[in-house]
């Protein structure tokens, strides 16, 4: 089956009480929970934490250079994510529409290309 990744910016996330939020975790949760019960979520993550950019890494002369802090200047910034593997385009967009509902905040879905390197398991 496809795998997708499921995407928010953290531009796209408006201010919020600490109980908006906490209210917001609650209800992602339970979808991500309802996905896993599925058999479609891969691996999802809590969000990244902005403030801990810890470093980049490019090749140079054909070896890594690492530099820290921010890297890119761009305003967007990946706020968290959930990759799933559903048969077809409208499944992923079902659950993105799932977690866009209970959050209130916009998601991207993007279809990864080929076989999934994540999930060694069939290798």
């Amino acid at each position: 089956m496809p795998e997708y990744l499921i995407t928010f910016n953290d531009e796209w996330v408006p201010d919020h009480t600490t109980e908006e939020i906490t209210d917001k975790g609650v209800a992602s949760r339970a979808v991500v929970a309802e996905m896993q019960a599925a058999g479609v979520l891969i691996f999802t993550n809590g969000g990244l934490d902005r403030s801990t950019a810890l470093f980049s890494v490019e090749a140079v002369d054909g070896k890594p250079v690492f530099t820290d802090g921010p890297f890119a200047e761009t305003k967007e910034h990946l706020g968290g994510f959930c990759a799933i593997d559903v048969p077809d385009d409208e499944t992923a967009r079902y659950w993105a529409g799932r977690l866009a509902t209970v959050l209130r905040w916009p998601q991207e879905v993007h279809r990864f290309r080929g076989i999934g390197m994540a999930r060694l398991d069939g290798l």
